[in-house]
């Protein structure tokens, strides 16, 4: 009751509770992982591959990927053979390669939306994802997918608050009061936002692992016209 946004357009809330909270009432929701997820969702469909989400990172996402005659994502970014979590892992994926895409984060959110139209979202593609699910209706939830600290629990990202922010700057319609700090904190940070994801935590991390790369990738504000969204378990371009 308190938690749901119900009185705004746009709203705007962290994690697996938001989706909770906001996706029944909503006409589409799009997921924001902006450091790894939605930017491999979107660079790999953009290239004409399908993605499907997977939540576990076990034997299950083999058996998933044969059931699918799919390729199954490596399980660990720092693989430099296949694909992976890794955005730069996806730049030379070939059309129509159907790819399990096992993620914690994004790959859980979207599943968990229960068939509200559903997009993966990034600082790459906030333009073009907007003006889709603004064609859907007026009550668009954005979901910041933040991190996992050791424990498991929600460690919130400030990254993805900016790419939720880079979406919601381009939406009409009332804001809730989360909306607007998101909107905030992209304008904060838009006239650099790779050095911003660069000092970030997230992006501190990724430097010491060798993944400079992938920031870069992810910081590209607006360089891309591909709109995710999930048709039938898997992310395809709604832009073609």
């Amino acid at each position: 009751m308190y938690f749901e946004q119900q009185e705004v357009d746009v709203r705007c809330e962290w994690g697996e509770h938001g989706v909770s909270e906001l996706a029944a009432g909503s006409d589409a929701v799009v997921i924001v992982d902006v450091l790894s997820f939605s930017t491999c969702v979107d660079i790999a469909v953009g290239k004409g591959a399908i993605v499907y989400p997977y939540r576990w990172k076990d034997e299950s996402a083999v058996t998933y990927a044969q059931s699918l005659d799919a390729v199954l994502a490596n399980f660990d970014r720092e693989s430099d053979v296949g694909y992976s979590l890794a955005p730069t892992s996806l730049i030379d994926i070939a059309q129509g390669t159907r790819l399990v895409l096992p993620s914690p984060n994004g790959s859980t959110l979207t599943l968990a939306t229960g068939g509200v139209p559903t997009f993966a979202g990034c600082l790459r593609n906030a333009r073009a994802v907007a003006a889709a699910v603004s064609k859907i209706g007026r009550r668009i939830s954005i979901i910041p997918a933040g991190e996992r600290w050791t424990d498991g629990s929600l460690r919130p990202a400030v990254e993805d608050l900016i790419g939720a922010g880079a979406i919601i700057n381009h939406l009409s319609g009332s804001r809730s009061p989360e909306a607007e700090s998101a909107v905030a904190a992209f304008a904060r940070f838009a006239a650099d936002l790779s050095c911003c994801l660069k000092q970030c935590g997230s992006g501190k991390e990724l430097i010491d692992r060798g993944f400079e790369g992938d920031i870069d990738l992810a910081a590209d504000l607006n360089s891309s016209t591909c709109i995710p969204v999930l048709v039938e378990g898997a992310y395809v371009n709604r832009a073609e």
